[in-house]
């Protein structure tokens, strides 16, 4: 799943996107208002951090923007600030959560998962089934016929981008951009090597490459 950070304070940004990588999120970071709501718009993100003090466009009118527009991404709001008026008019704009700084990053891992369960629960089912392939994307369990295969939490990021576009091809690239980030700059080819291992994990016919184009998954 694919996370956005608009937080000014870069070093608080920076912790909470160390850690929700390693939560197995692709998690980009910007630090002003504007920004936040230019990306926010033109990238389908499955939740929004949202800070509510920001230089440009401060947090309720990022959030009131993207709910004029039609955007029902998740939002949770960060603030300085305490008191019901702040939260109140958070939740106003149409936030759907509301963390007081400073927090327990405990504390924030837990309403992200929360605010991404209750998405889930809301729309399509989290449970794929491809031919003897089961993915459960909520419950990040893996099954193949009766047994259950262990996996990174970057390798399932991998098969999620190909088990939610079954039967179509999707590019490493787009692989890249989701499961990484914008900001990646390693070898490319770190695509292959995930692959590679799934097919070794689920079984080789299962995933098929499209020379010059990318991956399908398949039912075998």
């Amino acid at each position: 799943m694919r996370l956005l950070i608009v937080e000014d304070e870069k070093r608080l940004a920076l912790s909470l996107a160390r850690g929700l990588t390693a939560e197995g999120y692709a998690v980009d970071v910007v630090h002003d208002g504007r920004e936040g709501l230019h990306r926010a718009t033109e990238t389908p993100y499955d939740l929004v951090i949202l800070d509510i003090m920001l230089p440009g466009l401060n947090g309720y009118r990022v959030c009131a923007a993207l709910r004029a527009a039609g955007h029902d991404v998740p939002i949770l709001m960060l603030t300085a600030k305490d008191g019901e008026y702040d939260e109140a008019e958070g939740l106003d704009t149409g936030a759907d959560d509301y963390l007081t700084k400073p927090f327990s990053y405990v504390v924030l891992v837990a309403r992200v998962k929360a605010l991404l369960r209750r998405r889930g629960s809301a729309g399509a089912s989290p449970v794929h089934v491809l031919g003897e392939l089961k993915v459960d994307t909520a419950a990040h369990r893996v099954h193949v016929g009766d047994d259950e295969v262990t996996l990174t939490a970057k390798e399932f990021a991998v098969l999620e981008q190909l088990v939610v576009r079954a039967g179509e091809v999707v590019s490493k690239a787009q692989i890249l951009e989701h499961v990484w980030d914008f900001a990646y700059d390693g070898d490319p080819n770190i695509v292959e090597v995930y692959v590679s291992t799934l097919r070794r994990k689920l079984g080789a016919p299962l995933i098929r490459t499209v020379r010059g184009a990318g991956y399908r998954l398949e039912a075998r």
